[in-house]
């Protein structure tokens, strides 16, 4: 018996000596091992072999790839053997090569989309009960390995040696001279910048998961607020889930409903309580108790009862999200911290614009002008949560059910908007042959949620329009954001089958595609065959556009602040970050919107659940009404549809070198301030 014991013991630690040492070398694997000299060795080669004409690109592909070649990818005489067999010297070689890229990466990437198409089909689309199947093939992504195979069998390096990666300063300074075929080299250099290994990936996804389920959770009960004086303001089995919810009830009590302007100070309080982590803990997506929250005493067996607060969980879980992200620092030469990559990298405006646009806007003197404007249509002083005023909403005269009516008779299922689609693009002025094509391309389903664009990702696939029918057909609801749906496909289609250059299809970033979704969704009454040209009710639109921006802007500029911080401040533990928070959003307050709404270092702009679980992500919502309101500008007095057709055709070049080919300006919130 002892023998065999020991004989276990012996083969246990045999396996775990095996273990340790093959983790060693996939470890050992994983280190870049290639430094200037080799990449110098290399560079010299190609030289001395071929007459090269862009040395400033050879120079960039080979210390791009030096930066990304693995223990795993091939010794140092390796790396300067396939540098020098697999460098384009020619523009007809490049050309070539750019050529075989493009039809590849259509394909894998039209495959790749087909599949997750179909994959999810159950999850999207109303049908029959879900089962754990569907959850299971809805949540798996078939092209998970795609980037790591395509390192391994060095497409990614064929790639980056010959198109490489220029950074946004770079794109912006030289894009105005180069030509729609560099433009579309400089997006293929865009597709494998560094990959951080897979713990790293990891970290980030486990940040992101827990930032998500602790928003998920982050429900007040509000059926148990108690005034001061006991009473319950609102209904027993109102929940409301933290900040959406609170910002939307907020909003609801603008109407003329018992108690509204009490129920706004009391959510106030509580926005108050959860940014300070006042909020006692126990009252969070808890029923279990009442809650005072003037006061901030809870209620047990009748009693007031003192409270734990929450303490810093929130900034534990933002401080999560920023650990990880210094993570990926490490392995980013393209973008090296979260704030570029957000900016540079995924909008594609350096941040330091979005802050002036953002910082004109909320200091313009127009501001106080619609302020003064509000507070005459409310009869009183503005508050601190009149930053969500909602008394600018455009109304038809036309009543809801009226519409409603219409929109039942003429589209009882997806497929009868299918159908009209040709028919509608017409009615907006896009000629026959144009709109039957779109129409074409377009497929329209019913969905199991509130619906969605998808758009194609090969010019042989179709876009999907996914939208919500109530019972009895599409309500006008339901019409309204099908028509915002159909913008987005509209210049999903345009943007891939109508671009020059399958590398440069899509809009420079999200803000584009939801603009153009705006601007077809403020036409929808013309498809009913009714007029959208009231000059009163285009007012209350642009004001209603105005004051949300307004809002949006602030706490866009406190997420940016606040990351700028934790760089600044790498070590801060949670308590830091809360009270750094705290004091960036109260400096942001006071000096735009205290003015305006009153509230002495109130950080209230901190709320916003977007700053925990989306963060860097706030901006693109501004900015895409500031596109929208210049295109909406522009297309005063033009064939609407033609500009469109022109516009989308642009495609993925720099932002700021999309508007102007599209209106002549850049991004600017001039004209907004102006009119």
């Amino acid at each position: 018996m002892k023998n065999r014991i020991v004989l276990l013991i012996v083969v246990s630690v045999a396996l775990l000596a095996s273990c340790t040492n093959i983790r060693e070398k996939t470890e050992a694997m994983e280190v870049f091992n290639i430094n200037t000299e080799v990449a110098e060795s290399a560079i010299k080669r190609i030289l001395e072999e071929n007459s090269v004409t862009d040395t400033i690109a050879l120079y960039a592909g080979v210390n791009q790839v030096a930066q990304q070649w693995k223990m795993k990818n091939g010794t140092a005489d390796e790396f300067v053997e396939f540098c020098s067999s697999n460098y384009a010297s020619t523009p007809e070689l490049r050309r070539e090569l750019f050529n075989k890229l493009s039809v590849a990466f259509e394909t894998i990437w039209g495959g790749y989309n087909k599949m997750h198409v179909e994959l999810k089909k159950p999850m999207h689309l109303d049908g029959d009960p879900l089962t754990q199947a569907d959850y299971i093939f809805g949540a798996y992504d078939p092209s998970s390995h795609l980037s790591e195979d395509l390192y391994n069998n060095k497409i990614a390096f064929m790639t980056i040696l010959n198109f490489p990666f220029y950074t946004l300063k770079e794109k912006e300074e030289r894009g105005d001279s180069w030509s729609r075929l560099e433009w579309a080299y400089a997006r293929l250099g865009d597709i494998f910048t560094p990959d951080p290994p897979a713990k790293v990936k990891q970290m980030v996804a486990d940040a992101e998961a827990t930032a998500e389920g602790y928003i998920a959770d982050y429900n007040i009960m509000m059926g148990h607020l108690l005034a001061e004086d006991g009473r319950k303001l609102f209904p027993e089995e109102m929940v409301l889930l933290s900040h959406w919810n609170l910002r939307d009830e907020i909003k609801s009590n603008y109407a003329n409903v018992p108690n509204n302007l009490e129920k706004q100070r009391m959510i106030l309080k509580v926005m108050l309580h959860i940014v300070e982590q006042t909020i006692p803990k126990n009252v969070i997506n808890n029923s279990s108790y009442d809650w005072k929250p003037y006061s901030n005493t809870i209620i047990v067996d009748g009693k007031e009862s003192e409270t734990t607060p929450e303490g810093a969980r929130r900034y534990e879980v933002l401080l999560n999200q920023f650990r990880a992200q210094q993570e990926v620092d490490k392995y980013s030469f393209a973008y090296p911290d979260a704030i570029s990559r957000a900016f540079d990298g995924a909008m594609q405006i350096r941040v330091e614009d979005i802050e002036q646009m953002f910082t004109e806007y909320v200091s313009s003197p127009k501001v106080a002008k619609v302020a003064e404007m509000i507070s005459k249509r409310l009869g009183r002083e503005l508050e601190p949560f009149d930053i969500w005023y909602d008394g600018f909403k455009s109304r038809s005269s036309i009543s809801e059910e009226a519409l409603s009516a219409k929109t039942k008779s003429l589209y009882p299922d997806a497929q009868a908007f299918d159908k009209a689609i040709p028919m509608m693009l017409r009615r907006f002025g896009f000629p026959a042959e144009k709109a039957e094509e779109l129409g074409g391309a377009i497929v329209v389903e019913a969905a199991r949620g509130s619906g969605h664009a998808w758009g194609a990702s090969s010019r042989e696939d179709m876009a999907r329009l996914r939208t919500r029918l109530s019972k009895g057909g599409m309500d006008y609801k339901g019409f309204n954001i099908a028509v915002h749906e159909l913008g987005h496909n509209v210049e999903q289609t345009i943007s891939l089958r109508d671009v020059d250059y399958y590398l440069l299809n899509g809009v420079p970033n999200t803000a584009f595609t939801e603009a153009n979704a705006f601007v077809f969704q403020k036409r929808d009454l013309q498809l009913l065959g009714y007029s959208n040209s009231d000059p009163e009710q285009a007012k209350m639109t642009e004001l209603d556009i105005f004051w949300g921006s307004y809002e949006i802007m602030g706490v866009a500029l406190v997420d940016i602040n606040v990351w700028r911080w934790m760089y600044a401040n790498p070590d801060a533990d949670a308590n830091m970050l809360k009270e750094a928070v705290i004091n960036i959003a109260k400096d942001i307050w006071n000096k735009y919107y205290k003015p305006v709404l009153g509230g002495e270092d109130l950080p209230l702009l901190a709320i916003y659940s977007h700053m925990i679980n989306t963060p860097l992500y706030l901006a693109n919502y501004p900015l895409g009404h500031i596109i929208e309101y210049q295109l909406e500008k522009f297309y005063q007095g033009k064939d609407w549809a033609k500009e469109v057709m022109r516009i989308y055709s642009i495609g993925s070049v720099a932002p700021q070198k999309w508007m102007m080919e599209a209106v002549g300006e850049k991004i600017s919130t001039r004209p907004m301030l102006e009119d």
